[in-house]
């Protein structure tokens, strides 16, 4: 039997290095060479303690923070024959520009906006992408995530599993190629953190996206397709 081709990485991460100025004065080191590939569809746990560096990574990748050396690549399958964006390169612009239309951001602290209603947070996504034209497929969604009537609510009316739910579908309204997500279940109990993790794994599948998601919880690091440790001597 031949063997089955490679498929080239959605997202490639070379010798990246990221260090900070405390307020002493003194630099710390967070990330220090870091080579990481995440493939199409795939599902990758950035596993580690509290100030190990995983938001920090996460950051980095969606052109939040500046590299402070080596190079992040990513290469849309969107669009045959796409080149490579270097993320680490690009101007505030652009970069505005990769995460409108290719990245998906799911936070810890949920970051929905206090003053738009549930279907005003997740239609302004879509706006921002130029997509809102998917907002009925979305519609009835809310529905099908326990949210019925909820649409016109605003996110202080919401439990936070409610909240975060509204976040995930917020972050894959625009059906991103990339999804990040910053200890999602992290301020969830156990029953909400299953509902939650159930939801973005189904969804990124479903849009066959890639999924980087950083997180100390045993639970979530066993769904993913593969575990990479973060601050390891």
């Amino acid at each position: 039997m031949s063997p089955l081709p490679s498929v080239p990485p959605l997202l490639s991460l070379q010798n990246v290095s990221r260090s900070f100025v405390d307020p002493q004065g003194r630099t710390q080191s967070v990330l220090q060479n870091l080579s990481l590939d995440v493939t199409p569809g795939e599902s990758v746990a950035l596993w580690g303690p509290s100030g190990s560096g995983k938001t920090t990574l996460l950051n980095l990748v969606a052109g939040l923070l500046p590299v402070d050396s080596g190079s992040i690549a990513f290469t849309p399958v969107s669009a045959a024959g796409a080149q490579p964006l270097e993320v680490s390169a690009l101007a505030e612009p652009e970069l505005l520009r990769f995460r409108r239309e290719h990245v998906g951001y799911v936070f810890q602290f949920f970051n929905l906006i206090e003053t738009l209603s549930v279907a005003e947070n997740v239609r302004l996504s879509l706006e921002l992408a130029g997509q809102l034209s998917r907002w009925s497929d979305y519609e009835p969604r809310l529905a099908e995530l326990g949210l019925a009537g909820m649409s016109e609510k605003f996110p202080a009316d919401l439990s936070g599993g409610e909240q975060q739910r509204v976040a995930v579908l917020r972050a894959l309204a625009h059906r991103p190629e990339l999804v990040l997500a910053d200890e999602p279940t992290g301020n969830l109990d156990k029953h909400n953190s299953a509902l939650v993790a159930d939801l973005l794994w189904r969804e990124t599948q479903t849009q066959n996206a890639a999924l980087l998601i950083a997180t100390h919880s045993d639970d979530i690091a066993r769904r993913a397709d593969r575990v990479v440790e973060i601050g390891a001597a």
